[in-house]
């Protein structure tokens, strides 16, 4: 079977110089606009209204690429085809997957997302459903994009209502920490530069009992059964130093995550994600 070819227009030269400049922490916070890269993570975007701006794919792997394609076409999203060394001036990575977006920011307020009724972003095609808060993550100075971005798709991956970073944390929009995420980013709510103590007092008037994780706390993940079942946020401290006494302090209780075996620690990301599994699985079983 012949398949018909692809029509790709080039992007003019500015184009291109706007889409690179959006590798600045600066100029993403000016325009409001920032990069995505990889099949999953585009795919993703394009799946929400209105999000995407512009698509460039890689004259080599277009036929790789003819689903992002279509949905391109047919949210009449702009979209382009370029060359290996043009599309490697958009990434930081060694190897481009060979897709590459320009999205509006995400940014939403702590109200909006810990409001009695918050809203809940749902796949593409079904209605929007409004849901009590039972379960977030709260990324504290966190400065690893890799780590952040993983907790985000942990979150998403076991129905998390929303992730919050606090101040000093890094930027969610950092290509490495949209990559890592691999699309979860644009699957639930994500609020920044919230301060710690602020998000945990938000949390805490939304019902929410608030766990905050440390390797030397006295309580086991283990130890906690039925108050898994209630809603509940949890602290996640920084990947080298945790989480310091006076922001343990602010927590209802200080938890740690068994370690059966003869590693010293868990990766920030993997305990985030046994704890998250841990409230998720108790609140679904209660309900």
């Amino acid at each position: 079977m012949t398949v018909a070819p692809i029509e790709l227009p080039e992007p003019s030269q500015a184009v291109l110089r706007a889409a690179r400049a959006l590798q600045r922490r600066q100029e993403r916070k000016e325009r409001g606009q920032f990069l995505v890269e990889g099949r999953q993570a585009v795919r993703e975007a394009l799946r929400v209204p209105g999000l995407v701006e512009a698509v460039f794919f890689r004259w080599a792997s277009a036929m790789d690429n003819l689903d992002l394609f279509d949905l391109a076409r047919e949210a009449g999203v702009d979209y382009y085809g370029v060359s290996e060394q043009n599309l490697a001036t958009l990434t930081d990575t060694v190897t481009p997957q060979g897709v590459v977006a320009v999205a509006r920011t995400l940014d939403v307020t702590l109200k909006s997302v810990l409001g009695k009724k918050a809203r809940k972003i749902d796949k593409p095609r079904k209605k929007h459903r409004r849901k009590d808060v039972s379960l977030v993550v709260i990324c504290a100075q966190v400065r690893d994009p890799g780590n952040a971005g993983t907790v985000i798709r942990c979150a998403d991956a076991f129905g998390a209502d929303a992730v919050i970073l606090s101040s000093d944390s890094v930027e969610v929009y950092n290509p490495k920490t949209v990559r890592a995420s691999v699309g979860s980013i644009f699957h639930l709510p994500i609020v920044v530069g919230v301060d710690l103590a602020e998000a945990i007092d938000a949390c805490r008037a939304a019902g929410m009992q608030i766990f905050a994780t440390d390797g030397a706390a006295g309580t086991d993940l283990t130890d906690l059964d039925a108050d898994l079942e209630k809603p509940t946020a949890w602290v996640m401290g920084n990947e080298s130093w945790g989480l310091p006494v006076e922001h343990l302090a602010l927590a209802d209780h200080t938890v740690a995550v068994p370690i059966y075996g003869q590693a010293e620690s868990l990766n920030l990301a993997t305990a985030a994600a046994v704890c998250l599994y841990a409230s998720a699985s108790a609140q679904r079983a209660s309900n």
